[in-house]
């Protein structure tokens, strides 16, 4: 069942850069965004810079477990975004106007929280890739807590 994705992430408001759920299965997630210029970090032309293509793709993995926890009936765990591998873009900027599709696959995952997805996203001639690791403790405020 697709959800909305405020339903699936632990964003709010703004801060959800992503429009909707494509598809999602046990091991990926396809998620869209059309890039319009009143979005957060466009630049003055309406455009998303190239940068924040690592935010859109950590939203897709937090939206893909989400909607695994909301499938079991649980709530929406925070994550951590504990870095990224190779982002390579191949241009500057998404464009305004542009839809961009955002895959996430799994290629690890512990019992712990630790995960690691391959990442792209696709808009027409501008694609960028990544390998990110994260981190969804069971307990975020405790883990949080024993931080400080």
């Amino acid at each position: 069942m697709l959800r909305p994705i405020a339903e699936v992430l632990p964003h709010a408001g703004d801060m959800i850069l992503l429009d909707r759920i494509d598809h999602y299965d046990a091991e990926s997630i396809v998620c869209l965004r059309r890039i319009a210029p009143n979005h957060p970090f466009t630049d003055a032309d309406g455009h998303l810079p190239s940068w924040a293509g690592i935010e859109l793709m950590a939203q897709a993995i937090a939206a893909w477990s989400g909607c695994h926890a909301r499938d079991m009936g649980q709530p929406v765990r925070l994550g951590f975004l504990l870095g990224s591998r190779m982002y390579d873009c191949n241009a500057e900027a998404f464009r305004s106007g542009s839809e961009l599709r955002i895959e996430a696959k799994r290629t690890f995952h512990d019992e712990d929280g630790m995960g690691a997805f391959s990442c792209r996203i696709d808009a027409g001639a501008v694609r960028a890739e990544a390998r990110l690791t994260v981190f969804s403790p069971s307990d975020p405020a405790n883990f949080l807590a024993s931080l400080a």
